[in-house]
């Protein structure tokens, strides 16, 4: 299941409109990687070309697995940052679920 990214609490609507686009949020994400992709530098990608501070907070991903690899990753940036990254996600066609429901701004 891909959400879309209007889905998420940080689309440009709601809080991002209030907290402004250039503060820096987390949120936390859970991302299916498919055997297929394995080999692709996905969490590497989210920190070199979309700017984001990734934290991986769980990984379920054997050196020779031939199933699914799983990650709950913590994503800290700016808004347009976090954004750029879920499309990124989204155009890889992973599974991605929103841990919970809020971000927080950091001050």
């Amino acid at each position: 299941m891909i959400m879309q990214t209007s889905d998420y609490p940080f689309s440009s609507s709601g809080n991002a409109a209030i907290a402004g686009d250039d503060r820096v949020t987390h949120t936390n994400i859970t991302i299916r990687v498919p055997h297929s992709q394995h080999q692709e530098p996905i969490i590497s990608k989210l920190v070199s070309e979309h700017g984001l501070i990734v934290n991986i907070t769980a990984a379920l991903l054997g050196e020779d697995a031939r199933d699914d690899g799983w990650f709950s990753l913590e994503l800290k940036g700016t808004m347009p940052q976090i954004r750029s990254a879920m499309v990124y996600l989204e155009d890889l066609d992973l599974e991605v679920w929103e841990k919970n429901g809020t971000e927080e701004e950091d001050w």
